[in-house]
Formats: structure tokens, sequence, C-alpha cells
């Protein structure tokens, strides 16, 4: 019997297909810098997807560990940044958890709605969430080391950057975000603004990732459905695209035991090819 030939057939068009956006999208991340220790930022790979497919997308880093005011400061300076090396008028916001009240302030209050073509929220407490409430009631002691672990953390990871974790867990509260935050920073009408909530653990089939069940079970007994971060009700805003079936960590790839199976590259392609296109051609239909 002769020997079998291998045959390797080669497809004619390997190239990925590009998503024609006119201008760059600028990804903002949440609270915290728990990927940076094994990524240059938080949302660098997700950036890095979309780049394969011909989509300008920058995930630079701000102070993980600061007030709302502060990081969208910084997140104004990249933005600048970016259109200038893009030389495009506008970009697109996509952004994480609480990227997206930064995403906000930087639209109403830093004048940047005039370069800013929509706004797309992900698991953002635009209502605030009760693990801030959490955080707040712990003893003394507790919200000292917190503080001194994130100060630390920080440092270490971006030691010019600025750190106040109890200031800031204190702007994500229900009573300031609803109260205080959406007064003061109205949605500005020239800038269409998305969301998307999450949802795992209790209350679903959706397994969660176990070391932040026990803060989705709090939220939940206090809020209902949620990410294990923020609920459901409190990250709609804008026209509601849906929520997902993954918990908070695993929606930007953070994967830290057993969970629910995400694929958040394609789900963020897909936000740039479903929604982000159409928006600039004029054709999006919710």
């Amino acid at each position: 019997m002769g020997a079998a030939r291998l045959r390797i057939r080669a497809p004619a068009f390997p190239e990925p297909p590009v998503v024609p956006l006119r201008y760059p999208v600028l990804l903002m991340h949440g609270l915290g810098a728990l990927a940076l220790p094994w990524r240059p930022s938080q949302l660098h790979p997700i950036a890095e997807h979309l780049r394969r497919h011909g989509i300008r997308a920058y995930a630079p880093n701000v102070a993980p560990y600061a007030p709302v005011a502060r990081r969208a400061e910084r997140w104004r300076q990249y933005l600048q940044h970016v259109l200038e090396e893009t030389r495009a008028p506008k970009a697109h916001l996509v952004a994480h958890s609480m990227g997206g009240l930064d995403a906000r302030y930087l639209i109403a209050r830093l004048d940047g709605y005039r370069h800013v073509a929509s706004l797309i929220t992900i698991a953002t407490p635009h209502r605030g969430t009760a693990l801030a409430e959490l955080v707040l009631k712990r003893p003394a002691t507790v919200r000292r080391w917190l503080e001194r672990l994130a100060r630390r953390l920080s440092h270490l990871l971006l030691p010019d950057e600025p750190t106040a974790l109890l200031d800031t867990v204190a702007q994500l509260t229900p009573a300031y975000v609803t109260e205080v935050f959406n007064a003061e920073v109205p949605d500005h009408p020239d800038v269409p603004c998305f969301s998307w909530a999450g949802m795992a653990g209790p209350g679903t089939d959706v397994p969660i990732t176990p070391c932040i069940a026990p803060l989705a079970r709090y939220i939940y007994r206090h809020e209902g459905l949620n990410d294990g971060y923020v609920s459901v009700r409190s990250a709609r805003w804008g026209r509601f695209l849906g929520t997902l079936r993954v918990d908070h960590l695993r929606q930007v790839g953070v994967r830290i035991g057993p969970g629910a199976r995400f694929d958040e590259k394609t789900f963020f392609l897909d936000l740039c090819r479903r929604v982000l296109a159409p928006i600039e051609s004029g054709a999006f239909v919710d």
C-alpha cells in the first residue's frame, strides 16, 4: 500500500475581515488593576484583536483607584492623543464598569462631546452599586488596610498616578451616583449612548467566578440580578442593548477559576461591526 499523501490547502484570502470604521475606538477600563500584572493594560488584548480587523483601537491606563474627575482628565488627554495620531475629528468610547462614568464626565464636563462620536458602556454602575456601601461599612481597620493595599498596588504598576480608594468607592454608592453624579453629569444630545449589563450567579443559571460569588449574593439581596459588581438595573442607560450572561471579570477577559464561557474579543469586535459601523453610516437599528 502506498503512503498516504498529505494535502495542505491554504485559504485563497487568509486575512481577517476589516471593519471599516472612520473613527478610532478608545477602550476605557474600570476600577482596579487586577489584570495589569499580566497585561500592558486591562483591555490591551481586546485592542490588539480589534486592530487585527483594521480598527484603530487604543487601550491606555489611567489611575486604577482615583475619583472620576481625575480619571476623566487623564482620559481627555489620551483622547486628544488618539485624535492627533489618527487625524480623526472624533472617536468612539467603549467603556467598562467605572470607565463609563469617566466617559460620561469627560463628555459632559470636559467638553468631550465635541470629539466623541458615540459612547457604549458595559456593566457601568449608572445608578451606583451596593458593593460600594458594603466596602464603606467595613471596620476602620479593614478600610485602612484596603487603602494601603490599593496605594501599594497602584504605585507598583502606575507610580505616577494618584490613589484615593475610599474616596473613589464613595463616588460609586447608589446615593451619590443617583443624587449627585447624574444630576451634575447630564447626557449630551449630540452623543448617542448605548449600554450593556451583565448577570451571573444568584437568580441565574450562569456560573460565576468563585472569588466574587459572595459579592454577587450581597448585591442580589439589595438590587437583584447582577454580575458580581454591578446590577442589571444599574447598568441600563441610554439605549439598552441587552444583558450579557457572564460575570464582571470575564466580560474583559479576566479568568480566575471556573466560570461562564465568554469570548470577550468577539463581543467587542461585534460591537464595532454591528453598532459602531451602523452609527457612522446612520443605519443603526436597535
